[in-house]
């Protein structure tokens, strides 16, 4: 089976729920799913909505094969006029989402699906697997980048991704969050993003020296010159041969652009180290780059010691998310349409985290007029309307006695329609507008909100309109439940 626009990535049960629906009453019924997650990974402040133009792609391309349909027969589930239906299935209903790169928070419907009941079951799997892992990597990345304080950070994670979908949407999602650059070439290829990279120890291991390995590279490769030092002695073998293959070949030529990598050992004491002899020897302009397992804590750790690092390159714990791997995105339905009006849904659980937020609703942003910060995130129901003229008082969905007014402020919609009546009706951005997109949202964020430990709690609160419904329908829900 050979599917390269991925159709058949689809849950089992989306097939047999969706068939339900259209051998049914039910077929043609209106419903808005909800996308949104549950928890920051990492117990972070924030995190970055990506995987939006992967959801498009797939949009405009599915289309179930005969081989799929007939894959599909093979179950005897099944009724031929749904295989029938699936044979020319085009999604024509709507989706409403904030743009990729924008800082998001647990609960939010970061985008809406309205379609009916059969398209909207069959495009959950895939709207999720995009927004779950990208976002996922997109906020691993901002985090290393944050970490890194301005330095340059390579991504070159390929080898030890889950496979090449993620090794590829991985690099795409580092990109996005401020990661510069990728050793992934087909990643390069396909997005545009710059790529870098230069040895690994097996070329000096292919040499009678290590000076003899360093000085063909420098020769090869003058302008693009970094010498992996750690394959035998960094300080007594690696530094001194790579001074004076620099010295030898580059400086008389002009080149003053070049670097030492350490993958090894004690980066801090060794890139300590390897500065000093480095200064001593007159190359005060080469740079240190570092890799071996590194994440945001420990480039925090070794710049807090001092390291004087110049470029950090991070693999398996960004392109995996190592320390928090899942995201945990969900699609819930919240709301379906009947006669022409939207009637509220809500899912109830024990878990109260599980608890859905009812309605078609839009997601606006609060920010500070003089700051220009992001103060809070309003949720309200489809048809509210503000006046930013007029105070702004909001409340702690949970601790209601909490509230805050504004007096001067900036209410901005977050949500844009993507789709309209299965037209795609928004311009996809080039994957550097995204990226300047996620930069200049970041620097809407306070310090506070940045921090690993402990950051500062961005408020999510539902409009009194939205508030009451929720707990209408709860109270509804628990009276009909009861014994």
């Amino acid at each position: 089976m050979n599917n390269k626009n991925e159709t058949m990535l689809i849950d089992f049960y989306e097939f047999t729920m969706a068939n339900g629906y259209f051998n049914s009453e039910l077929k043609d019924k209106i419903v808005y799913f909800d996308l949104s997650f549950r928890r920051v990974p990492d117990n972070g402040g924030y995190a970055i909505f990506a995987g939006l133009e992967s959801i498009i792609n797939y949009i405009e391309n599915i289309k179930f094969s005969q081989e799929d349909l007939e894959y599909l027969k093979s179950y005897n589930l099944f009724s031929d006029e749904f295989i029938n239906y699936l044979e020319d299935f085009k999604f024509t209903g709507d989706i409403y989402s904030v743009k990729e790169g924008t800082v998001i928070f647990p609960n939010e419907p970061v985008l809406t699906v309205r379609a009916n009941i059969v398209q909207a079951q069959i495009l959950e799997t895939f709207l999720l697997l995009s927004f779950n892992h990208q976002s996922l990597i997109a906020t691993k990345a901002s985090r290393i980048k944050n970490a890194a304080k301005g330095r340059t950070v390579l991504e070159m994670g390929a080898r030890r991704a889950h496979g090449i979908s993620s090794a590829n949407s991985g690099s795409r999602a580092a990109y996005i969050a401020g990661i510069d650059a990728t050793s992934n070439t087909l990643a390069s290829c396909l997005y545009g993003i710059p790529c870098s990279g230069t040895m690994a120890h097996s070329w000096i291991q292919m040499f009678e020296s290590e000076e003899e390995a360093f000085r063909v590279y420098a020769k090869t490769y003058p302008n693009n010159t970094t010498l992996l030092v750690d394959t035998y002695d960094t300080l007594r073998s690696g530094i001194p041969n790579a001074i004076k293959v620099i010295k030898e070949e580059l400086l008389p030529k002009g080149i003053k652009d070049f670097a030492v990598r350490i993958d090894s050992g004690d980066l801090t004491y060794l890139s300590k180290e390897s500065r000093k002899m480095l200064d001593e020897a007159g190359l005060t302009n080469c740079k240190i780059v570092v890799s071996n397992a590194l994440d945001e804590i420990l480039i925090e750790t070794l710049l807090n010691q001092g390291a004087p690092i110049d470029i950090f390159g991070v693999g398996e714990r960004l392109v995996t998310a190592k320390s928090n791997p899942v995201f945990g995105g969900v699609y819930k339905l919240a709301a379906i349409e009947e006669n022409e009006k939207i009637i509220p849904k809500i899912k109830i659980s024990d878990n109260p985290v599980k608890i859905t937020t009812p309605h078609f609703k839009k997601l606006y942003r609060i920010y500070d007029k003089e700051t220009n910060k992001a103060k809070a995130d309003l949720i309200t129901i489809y048809d509210e309307v503000y006046d930013e003229k007029e105070p702004l008082t909001i409340f702690d969905p949970v601790h209601t006695w909490k509230t805050k007014t504004f007096e001067s402020y900036i209410l901005k919609d977050l949500k844009l329609p993507i789709y309209k009546n299965g037209k795609l009706v928004y311009k996809l951005p080039t994957i550097k507008e995204i990226r300047e997109h996620t930069k200049n949202e970041l620097n809407h964020l306070w310090d506070e909100m940045l921090r690993f430990e402990n950051p500062h709690k961005y408020y999510v609160d539902l409009s009194q309109k939205l508030w009451t419904t929720k707990i209408e329908l709860l109270k509804k829900m628990n009276k009909n439940s009861s014994i």
